[in-house]
């Protein structure tokens, strides 16, 4: 096997005796005579095991026991005790102090060899599970290190600041959770006219997700050819419907593509005139909140992106000065309590309890509503909620 045993006895008879056993065996064998000689053998070269004898002259078996235990470098060499001692009290100390096993004299050449292969088998087990564990923390590591990255990837691609819009007043809450999910929303200039908005939820968490939903964001970008068209033999550019955005993020996302759906509430605002058309694929419906007037969901659409759903449907609605929309993902309306209840039911609660109130107070309440909801409760999934309101011409 090509282990190295120390034996420690006081004993000339005894040392050849168990060397001789040893050797046959197979084993390395280093012999000290004492409890000193034997702390300095293993600061020079730590053996495999060490079989030590409890009286010895000097410092005895139990003292350098607990020397060797005491110090990390040496603490996990498995030790085995010889004693011509039968007290049970002795042994119960000996393993007390951190040893593996004891063995009585006179020696039994097979018990040696058992007791001593088991241990030495031990210890390689140990040292196999203790490398597989600092493999594991390694490509722990790594694995926290690419989450880092691509949370860091998809935080930017959130808004930093509110983006400068005409005629808009733009705020949003974004409380990502430990684990990084698919949740991306943003505002975006299409032309000078209109604007692109949008929320998205991608399933799942971790990197895969995540990365989809930049792809996805990136489709959402006039260059990408989606959101903005430039159709052969005219000049002008055209801005896509929602439905044919959804349409066509449809075709560009299959499920076995990235085998990953998302879901999206797409929305385009004339920022002139107020005019406001929307369609949602399996997303939460976004809130109307008019100035005057009841909350409104703004719920036509269809199936979730990448399935391959025919059936899109798309609302148009006139926005006045003072109306306000709200886009949020289901981890707003799925937020837990820690009892297994959902904040759902107090969203539409508490937008109506705010409208008085500036965009950005309205996204801080709904932040402190969230957390003593949740009375400490950890998200388990993004808290996402995009708001605008429109200031109408003058």
């Amino acid at each position: 096997m090509g282990e190295t045993v120390l034996v420690v006895d006081d004993t000339p008879v005894n040392q050849k005796l168990l060397s001789s056993i040893l050797r046959r065996s197979g084993h390395g064998v280093e012999v000290a005579a004492d409890g000193i000689q034997a702390l300095a053998a293993v600061a020079a070269s730590p053996p495999d095991l060490i079989l030590l004898d409890v009286m010895m002259p000097g410092k005895d078996g139990f003292t350098v026991c607990a020397e060797l235990k005491a110090d990390p470098a040496t603490a996990d060499i498995p030790i085995i005790f010889l004693s011509a001692m039968g007290e049970v009290a002795d042994k119960v100390k000996g393993l007390e102090l951190g040893a593996a096993d004891y063995i009585a004299k006179p020696f039994d050449s097979a018990e040696v060899l058992a007791r001593t292969n088991t241990q030495l088998r031990l210890r390689r087990l140990n040292q196999s599970l203790v490398r597989a564990n600092q493999d594991l923390k390694a490509k722990q590591l790594l694995l926290e290190e690419d989450l880092r990255a691509a949370a860091d990837v998809q935080r930017a691609l959130i808004p930093q600041v509110s983006p400068r819009v005409r005629h808009l007043a733009v705020s949003w809450v974004f409380e990502p959770c430990s684990s990084i999910g698919g949740d991306i929303f943003n505002v975006v200039s299409l032309d000078d006219r209109h604007v692109g908005i949008y929320m998205l939820d991608v399933s799942g968490h971790g990197v895969p997700p995540a990365m989809v939903s930049v792809l996805a964001s990136q489709s959402l970008t006039p260059n990408a050819g989606i959101v903005v068209r430039s159709p052969e033999g005219s000049a002008p550019l055209l801005i896509s419907t929602p439905e044919e955005v959804l349409r066509a993020l449809d075709r560009e996302y299959p499920i076995d593509r990235f085998e990953r759906f998302f879901t999206i509430s797409y929305l385009v605002l004339e920022v002139e005139t107020g005019r406001l058309t929307y369609s949602s694929a399996g997303h939460p419906p976004p809130v109307l909140l008019p100035r005057q007037g009841g909350l409104r969901l703004l719920e036509e659409g269809g199936g979730i992106i990448g399935v391959g759903d025919p059936v899109i449907d798309m609302g148009e609605v006139q926005l006045e000065k003072g109306d306000r929309v709200f886009l949020y993902t289901d981890g707003i309306t799925e937020y837990e309590d820690g009892e297994g209840g959902l904040y759902g039911p107090r969203l539409h609660e508490l937008l109506q309890a705010t409208r008085g109130l500036e965009l950005p107070d309205v996204c801080e309440r709904l932040r402190q509503s969230l957390r003593d909801f949740g009375r400490g409760t950890a998200p388990h999934d993004d808290v996402s909620l995009l708001a605008f309101e429109y200031l109408g011409k003058d």
